[in-house]
């Protein structure tokens, strides 16, 4: 599975602990672009960078491969959605792996892409 970039923000925030269990049970993937996003953001602090960058290390990170790019511009040519988003997006459905996040909206409308939201799920 596909993590995007607010589950590992919630996952190590205490009111999400569930989001921290579930991340401990399995194997997960993020994409570059979310390891940018994550440990890019300008407000982070060092132990918050630290805590993330371990975090990465632990992830199999796939690259913005000529192909995710290939098909990120296709997805942004048929409706308005984010660069972040259509590269997340193009790299769930090349790997042909479900895409984890708690935005469902960004993504609810891209044939072939299986989202899972642990939130709405836990809420259930």
């Amino acid at each position: 599975m596909l993590l995007d970039s607010n589950i590992i923000i919630y996952a190590f925030q205490p009111e999400y602990a569930n989001i921290k269990q579930l991340l401990e049970k399995d194997w997960f993937s993020a994409s570059a672009i979310t390891k940018l996003e994550v440990m890019g953001y300008w407000r982070l602090s060092d132990t918050a960078y630290n805590r993330f960058e371990l975090f990465f290390g632990e992830l199999n990170i796939f690259p913005v491969s000529n192909d995710v790019i290939s098909l990120a511009i296709s997805l942004r040519l048929k409706r308005s959605m984010g660069l972040a988003d259509a590269i997340i997006a193009a790299t769930a459905l090349i790997h042909q792996i479900s895409l984890v996040t708690h935005n469902t909206q960004d993504f609810q409308r891209i044939e072939g892409l299986k989202l899972i939201d642990p939130l709405k799920e836990s809420a259930s």
